[in-house]
């Protein structure tokens, strides 16, 4: 089926026809995301939010590292990475200094505790895709993560 034939065989085609909620993409991604927020919020420990998880895991792939790629390389606009890495700053989970060769720039490494916060919780975030998965097949869950990296 090419995007062609997928648009002409839409349940809610776009010459008038009625808007159904449940047949909206929309409409599962945001159920399966607050399924998944449930399922991190009561595995994880340490009151992270899934930003500050994500931050903090990606953080330390890849520090030192700016704020502004550490927001790319989560997905998170500048304004959601500058509030959640304030946040981690003040719990001491994160460390920041100028850029030496640009002022304007944050670098950020993790702290000691940071490092030992991701440690500790390391294997939670791994139950949490696990039960977010749980329901589906494993080939199922191979296909959804094909998809979703595809839509995204």
């Amino acid at each position: 089926m090419n995007g062609t034939d997928f648009e002409e065989n839409l349940p809610a085609q776009r010459d008038g026809a009625q808007y159904t909620l449940g047949e909206q993409v929309g409409f599962y991604l945001r159920q399966a995301n607050q399924r998944h927020v449930a399922i991190f919020a009561e595995l994880m420990n340490e009151k992270l939010t899934t930003t500050q998880w994500a931050a903090l895991a990606k953080l330390r792939e890849l520090q030192p590292c700016s704020q502004g790629n550490l927001g790319r390389e989560t997905a998170m606009d500048m304004a959601t990475i500058k509030g959640v890495v304030d946040r981690l700053v003040k719990r001491g989970l994160i460390n920041t200094k100028p850029d030496t060769e640009d002022a304007r720039r944050l670098v950020l490494t993790l702290t000691k505790a940071g490092e030992e916060t991701i440690d500790r919780n390391r294997s939670a975030a791994l139950d949490v895709s696990t039960q977010t998965l749980k329901p589906l097949t494993p080939g199922e869950r191979m296909m959804l993560m094909e998809l979703l990296q595809k839509i995204c």
